[in-house]
């Protein structure tokens, strides 16, 4: 899975082929047919993987577990195998979202010494994440957790607060750095802005069935509310 471009579809499928003898003892037997198996930990991951492709179809119902077990082709005694609730597999996104954009927001801390090129490559980051994954962006925005555990819209709400905090802290640097007399309160309304302003492009995004792209007009829209 490349960092700078996270997507679901990236993460790895590989496969096991192995060869099932015939239990015919003669000679001439032919063998049995050659079948995939999932390596240990690879049908967790096709689980989460068709999971968000099922949350990419436009207007997609709450999705059942029964539903899901069918698109893979097992039974859902299967699913409860590798995830002991449906909730896990919707936190399973979550971890992916999060791992996703904060490995890409802590390297852009870590190589860029302006503040507002900080920000501007966070919020950058946050909505090109978004776009090229469909589903996750549902999960984000809360759509796809309406019917769900109510923990899993809490650890989404807490996912943007870092999202703020991060921006914050460079907004504040930029603040210190252009002498504003309260750089504190300065970073923290601009931070809000900032935050709203990605939510509301994602939300978008997913309510339009996917059509109206988060990062439309950009470039644009950030020489205004960063400069």
């Amino acid at each position: 899975m490349s960092q700078t471009d996270p997507s679901a579809s990236d993460l790895p499928v590989d496969t096991d082929v192995s060869d099932a003898a015939s239990g015919n003892e003669s000679s001439t037997a032919a063998a049995a047919p050659t079948r995939k198996r999932p390596k240990p930990g690879e049908r967790r991951i096709q689980i989460l993987q068709t999971l968000a492709s099922m949350l990419e179809q436009p207007g997609a119902e709450r999705i059942t577990t029964a539903a899901l077990a069918a698109r893979l082709d097992v039974s859902e005694a299967a699913l409860y195998r590798h995830f002991a609730s449906k909730a896990q597999m919707f936190e399973g996104l979550i971890e992916f979202i999060e791992s996703s954009i904060f490995t890409l927001v802590n390297q852009i801390g870590e190589r860029e010494s302006d503040a507002a090129t900080q920000v501007r490559k966070v919020l950058t980051v946050l909505l090109q994440f978004g776009e090229k994954n469909p589903g996750m962006t549902r999960v984000m925005v809360g759509d796809a957790l309406v019917f769900e555990n109510e923990r899993l819209l809490a650890r989404m709400n807490q996912f943007f607060d870092r999202i703020e905090s991060q921006l914050r802290q460079s907004l504040r640097a930029a603040a210190e750095a252009a002498g504003s007399a309260t750089p504190t309160v300065d970073a923290n309304a601009q931070a809000s802005v900032l935050t709203a302003f990605a939510v509301g492009r994602l939300q978008r995004y997913a309510r339009s069935g996917f059509k109206r792209t988060p990062t439309e007009h950009l470039d644009a829209a950030l020489r205004l509310l960063v400069g």
